[in-house]
């Protein structure tokens, strides 16, 4: 990063998922390094879905070149809130790709869903180096999305706080030596409730992270250990390992980000206060470490750390996100696409909290694949828009 500033270009930037938490996050470091030393990042392109008025804030504050919103129907209500700007306006899937087209040096991939898999691989084909916070191109697409990082020999970075401490932690020269990666899960806000419980969970509690502070989506999977199995697949397609030599403990507290264990009994472990300033900084100043305004780790304070095996019974998407790992073929791809219905209908209130794991598990037995992953973004797209036309048919009326 450093090389950016000494030639007084500072480094480019483009966020993809401007306005929520992942992007809210990058937008406060940079803020936070501009301030210290003006030109640090330039930002070149923000998205967002639909919060045009975020949208605008951000962009009147950061003055990129060109600013797109997925959603048309918020267009014109971004085109008058930055009437007078000279800032470039897109709207729809396509002006996404264009944004993630655009020149920037670094681009934060953190569109929520399957939705962010054309872009971020439009940032990849051009060589980017791009900080990956959308899981969903891995699980969608993951070979296929591997092998466009490698042909164009793209950076990738991982931002989910799990996989960025595998990240750090693996020893890629020593990769044959390394036995076990483990991520670490919260458990959510319903680690130590039972399933009685569980069928009464409304929305707002289970948008209630005990630990971090996530947009809804997340926020839900985490509460029903589909995100820790939804980061298995992430994992197996980023660091190339098997699925029997990945695995998951229930850490409580989120200190504790991943382990990576090595045949010689060695664990290496990345820790760290629970905020996702930390990981975006890796990837933001990479290869360099900058500083980030985070609440540093004492832990004396702490006290102590523990750990429990995850709960199938209690939270059965964690067991069906491992079946789709261990089947691969497209069968990530419908898990994904049958879950985020899932989770889109337990918001509005359309489908109760567990019968999101129940939705997913019939989707999965229902739709035929081929044990073929995708072999181009249109097949991943059209298989996914099968799982969804099905979840929604099976939907409760």
């Amino acid at each position: 990063m450093d090389r950016f500033v000494k030639q007084g270009q500072g480094r480019r930037v483009t966020i993809l998922g401007s306005t929520g938490s992942v992007g809210a996050n990058t937008i406060d470091l940079i803020e936070h390094h501009n301030k210290r030393a003006p030109g640090t990042y330039r930002v070149t392109a923000l998205t967002a879905n639909a919060n045009a008025q975020e949208l605008s804030v951000q962009a009147r504050k950061l003055r990129p070149e060109f600013v797109a919103i997925a959603d048309n129907a918020h267009y014109a209500e971004l085109k008058a809130a930055l009437s007078g700007t000279q800032i470039e306006i897109g709207a729809g899937a396509a002006a996404l790709e264009e944004a993630a087209a655009r020149d920037a040096d670094w681009v934060m991939a953190s569109i929520v869903g399957a939705a962010g898999l054309r872009p971020t691989l439009a940032a990849v084909r051009r060589g980017a180096t791009v900080a990956l916070a959308n899981k969903e191109c891995l699980v969608c697409a993951g070979d296929l999305f591997m092998s466009e990082v490698r042909r164009s020999n793209a950076t990738l970075l991982p931002v989910d706080s799990e996989h960025n401490a595998v990240f750090q932690c693996f020893e890629a020269h020593h990769a044959s030596a390394i036995e076990q990666i483990t991520l670490t899960a919260s458990g959510g806000p319903f680690r130590t409730w039972t399933l009685a419980q569980m069928e009464s969970v409304t929305p707002e509690q289970a948008c209630k992270h005990p630990n971090w502070t996530m947009g809804a989506k997340i926020s839900v999977d985490s509460a029903t250990l589909m995100n820790k199995g939804l980061e298995l697949i992430e994992a197996h397609h980023l660091f190339a390992i098997a699925p029997d030599r990945l695995s998951v403990v229930v850490h409580p507290q989120s200190i504790v980000h991943s382990l990576v264990s090595y045949v010689d009994g060695s664990v290496l472990a990345q820790l760290g206060s629970p905020d996702m300033r930390t990981p975006i900084a890796f990837t933001l100043g990479y290869p360099d470490r900058i500083e980030a305004p985070t609440r540093r780790l004492n832990l004396a304070d702490l006290g102590q750390l523990s750990f429990e095996a995850p709960d199938t019974v209690r939270f059965p998407c964690l067991a069906l996100a491992q079946d789709a790992l261990r089947r691969q073929g497209g069968a990530p791809t419908i898990l994904n696409a049958a879950n985020e219905v899932a989770v889109e209908a337990f918001l509005a209130r359309k489908l109760a909290f567990s019968g999101i794991p129940r939705l997913v598990e019939s989707v999965m037995r229902q739709c035929e694949t081929s044990g073929r992953s995708p072999a181009s973004v249109g097949e991943a797209l059209e298989l996914d828009d099968l799982a969804r036309t099905m979840a929604v048919r099976l939907l409760p009326n």
